[in-house]
């Protein structure tokens, strides 16, 4: 996810890490199929709308992200 772009609304296809950065994730709503919306980057740092809520996410969690 980290390389999308701002205003691109992607589909999340599969999450990596261990257990618990998973379930960090999925606490957050990044869930596989999950529709997100990329609302600005800047560094690899990501603000991200994911369900009904804007999330700040940095590129350690991104990369973990592929859509």
């Amino acid at each position: 996810m980290a390389l999308a772009e701002a205003g691109a609304k992607v589909v999340i296809r599969k999450i990596t890490g261990d257990d618990k950065v998973r379930q960090h994730l999925a606490e957050m709503g990044f869930v596989v199929d999950e529709e997100v919306t990329i609302v600005s980057s800047s560094a690899g740092n990501l603000i991200v709308k994911v369900k009904d809520s804007r999330v700040a996410i940095g590129p350690g969690l991104a990369n973990r992200i592929f859509v």
